[in-house]
Parts: structure tokens; C-alpha cells; sequence
């Protein structure tokens, strides 16, 4: 069976790669740009990580897989919940005869680990290590090694010294994992994931794009250890072998974060029963429509939720005036809303009925929050940096026909690619 090698490098979006390269920041990955098939790719809607990864590794989108945001209500209640690795409702491409024996490293929204015919360490939002881990044997020697699941990002609220060192520390743990598992395992299936980059761009994206600013050079010093990881990975494979890189989205300057739900309560969408509070659990039936995080908006139908007040035939004029509201949003003088889609229009499949009814996309700079508790429109916070949609990024390495891979892929096209690679 052909080797297969997928690097992950979350939240880098195909931009910065190709210029990281070009600049001599990230050589390793400029020669394997080079050799191989470099594309810009499109990401999941809403561009969240929990959505992307899924839909990476199913090659499904939401409506085939279930996984619609971090956090999702329980069909027929207002009950904030956070769906893991258990709600995925389509196979892993490690769960496929063709992929041999696997070693899975760091995948977002995998938690709990799962049992494989290999191993699983599951990623971000992982909340022990026990349940991250399959086969369970392995803890101890992830905990020798200082494993940890994620950088701690409260850290930055404190320091941002703090939170390099803490960033630093991980990847080195992180580092000597794979290398571990690499020489341990026989495997046929390797994928390893770099969440740190996710979480030092919503930090220091200004730092990335001013440079004369205090943490420039640190920036790049975590692409440049990362690339040296790039470099010892391709001089480890051998010809006959594939390796994968990809992104889950990309990531831009934040200029305002836009809080949709206050939005509503001001337009007189949303209300609730006790203003105090600001629970989801206190929507009330003049509600008409809700969101739920980043920018994901459903309107409160009588046949889904325990007080829905919108009957089904009133349910398109609920969204029409959406619609005309998201479009006309301006903060500054400047148009809020990039792209309103309706769900029939992105997703596919039997859990459509479980999607968001419109889902927003918003303009350069302005990051869409779902913050219930918010006291105004738009505010501010630590965070530098936002995803985007339109700028993950792949490259394929090895030997396979170039007409696999599509001029404008989307992360449901990987898992087909993969399979194509190891067929050619």
C-alpha cells in the first residue's frame, strides 16, 4: 500500500504560506511547493475549525456530517451543548479499509479518541488526555513526554511572553510525538496537526503584518520551527510515497467584532424573558430568530423549538427581512455583511433540517459573534487576527496524475484526492 503523510497547519491561510516561502522563512515547504501542486482551497461555511476538520476527514459537508458549529442546541430545546467526535454521523477516512493502519494526531473536533486500527490522540477541544488517547496504554507515555493537547490561551491574557513560551512548549511536545509514534508504529496512514498557528494568528496577526512590531520575529520563528519539522518529514519519506498539506482556513487583520444577537434584540427579532440574564435557555415566544456562534442564524419555528413562534409558511418572510437587515448593516460607514447563503444553497443531505436557516459571511475585518450577553453592536477585544473562508490552502507532493486535483478545491474534495493519490 502507498504511504500517505497529511500535515496540518491550522488556520494558515494560503497567502502567508506563499509568502513565508518565497521570503526563505519556511525553505523546506518553498521546495516542496515547487515539486508538487499548490492551490488555494476553498473552506467550510461557517469557516470554523470543529466544521472544517470534519469536513476534511469525511469529505462530507454538514447536512452528510452533523457538525454544524462548536456549539449546537439539542433538537427541540434552547440547551446550549458542544457536539464532539461522537455526533460525527459520517466515517473518518481512517475508518476505511484503504487506509491501512493509521496514526491520527491533534485533529480538532475528534474528541473522544476513537477506536482505529492504529493510533488517535484527538485535538482541540480534547478535555483530558485519558479520553484523547486510543489505545489508552499510550497515556503514560504521552505524559512522559509532556504531552499537551492544546497551548494554554489564557496565558496571552496575561503575557504574551507567557503565552510564546507556553506556545513553544507545546510544539516541542508535539514535535517529539510524532517522532515517537513515526519509528513506533508501522503504519500506512500518518496525519499530524499544528494547531498552534490557529492560536498565534488570533493573537499576533497585527505582529505578522506590522514589521516593526515587538513580536514580528516571533511570529515567524514558530513557521520556522514548524518548517523544520516540514523538512524532517520529507527527507523520512520515500518515493513511492504522498504527502499532503493542508489548511482548515485562512486568517486576516481583525478590525471589529459584530454581535449578531444583539443585532436581532435590537431589531426586535430576539427576545428573552429575562433580560438580565441573557440565557439562550430564556428565549421567548415573540422570538423570531436566534444565532448561534459565529454567524449562524436560525429562526425559531414552531415545529423545532418548545417556543417557537414562527408557523413554516411564515418562516421565508422571517428570513427575507433577515436578509434585508444583514445586507443593509453598516458599522462606520462601512457594509458589515460579505455573503448572506441560505442553507439549500451550501448544504446537502439528511440532517439539512438540523442546519442554520441563512448563514453570514462578513466583510474585510469584521469577525461575526453570536454573543448573547453582548451590551453592544460591535466591540473589541485581545484578539488581532479572524478567519476567512476563501484562503485555506493544499499541496500534494508525489507521484500521482496532476488531473486529480481541482483548479479551485474545497476541504470536501481532500478525502477524494487522498483516495486518487494512493490509487495513481
Amino acid at each position: 500500500m502507498k504511504r500517505l503523510i497529511i500535515i496540518g497547519l491550522d488556520g494558515v491561510p494560503y497567502g502567508l504560506l506563499e509568502d513565508l516561502s518565497k521570503e526563505g522563512v519556511m525553505p523546506n515547504t518553498q521546495s516542496l511547493i515547487k515539486q508538487g501542486i499548490f492551490r488555494q482551497m476553498q473552506s467550510s461555511l461557517p469557516e470554523i475549525s470543529s466544521v472544517a476538520w470534519s469536513s476534511i476527514i469525511t469529505g462530507k459537508n454538514p447536512a452528510q456530517h452533523g457538525i454544524f458549529g462548536f456549539t449546537d442546541f439539542p433538537q427541540g430545546t434552547y440547551r446550549l451543548s458542544f457536539p464532539n467526535f461522537n455526533d460525527l454521523k459520517a466515517s473518518p477516512f481512517w475508518k476505511k479499509d484503504n487506509s491501512g493502519k493509521s496514526v491520527i494526531i491533534n485533529v480538532p473536533a475528534t474528541f473522544p479518541a476513537s477506536e482505529l486500527n492504529g493510533v488517535h490522540i484527538s485535538g482541540f477541544v480534547a478535555l483530558d488526555l485519558e479520553r484523547a488517547t486510543y489505545p489508552p496504554f499510550l497515556v503514560p507515555k504521552l505524559m512522559k513526554l509532556d504531552y499537551r493537547i492544546d497551548v494554554d490561551s489564557s496565558k496571552a491574557h496575561k503575557s504574551i511572553d507567557l503565552f510564546l513560551r507556553d506556545l513553544d512548549t507545546t510544539l516541542k511536545a508535539r514535535i517529539e510525538t510524532y517522532r515517537y509514534l513515526w519509528d513506533k508504529e508501522d503504519w500506512d496512514t500518518f496525519m499530524l496537526v499544528f494547531t498552534g498557528t490557529d492560536r498565534l494568528s488570533h493573537f499576533l496577526w497585527d505582529a505578522y503584518e506590522d514589521s516593526t512590531h515587538k513580536y514580528h520575529s516571533s511570529f515567524l520563528d514558530h513557521f520556522r520551527e514548524i518548517d523544520k519539522v516540514i523538512g524532517e518529514i520529507s527527507e523520512k519519506i520515500n518515493g513511492s510515497d504522498c504527502l499532503i498539506m493542508l489548511s482548515d482556513h485562512g486568517f486576516e487583520l481583525l478590525h471589529k467584532n459584530v454581535n449578531i444577537n444583539y443585532l436581532l434584540q435590537e431589531e426586535g427579532f430576539l427576545e428573552l424573558k429575562d433580560i438580565s440574564r441573557k440565557n439562550f435557555s430564556d428565549i421567548d415566544f415573540a422570538t423570531q430568530a436566534f444565532a448561534l456562534d459565529p454567524a449562524r442564524i436560525y429562526i425559531n419555528q414552531k415545529d423545532k423549538y418548545p417556543r417557537g413562534s414562527v408557523s413554516p409558511g411564515k418562516a421565508k418572510k422571517v428570513i427575507n427581512e433577515l436578509i434585508d437587515l444583514f445586507n443593509s448593516l453598516k458599522i462606520e460607514g462601512r457594509k458589515v455583511i460579505k455573503k448572506i447563503y441560505r442553507k439549500e444553497e451550501i448544504y446537502s443531505g439528511p440532517y439539512l433540517n438540523q442546519a442554520p436557516d441563512l448563514v453570514l459571511l462578513g466583510e474585510e475585518g469584521f469577525n461575526l459573534k453570536a454573543n448573547i450577553k453582548a451590551k453592544s453592536l460591535w466591540d473589541k477585544n485581545i484578539f488581532t487576527g479572524k478567519h476567512t473562508q476563501p484562503d485555506a490552502f493544499l499541496l500534494v507532493n508525489g507521484r500521482f496524475s496532476k488531473d486529480i486535483i481541482p483548479d479551485a478545491p474545497c476541504l470536501t474534495d481532500v478525502v477524494e484526492i487522498m483516495d486518487r493519490t494512493r490509487e495513481s
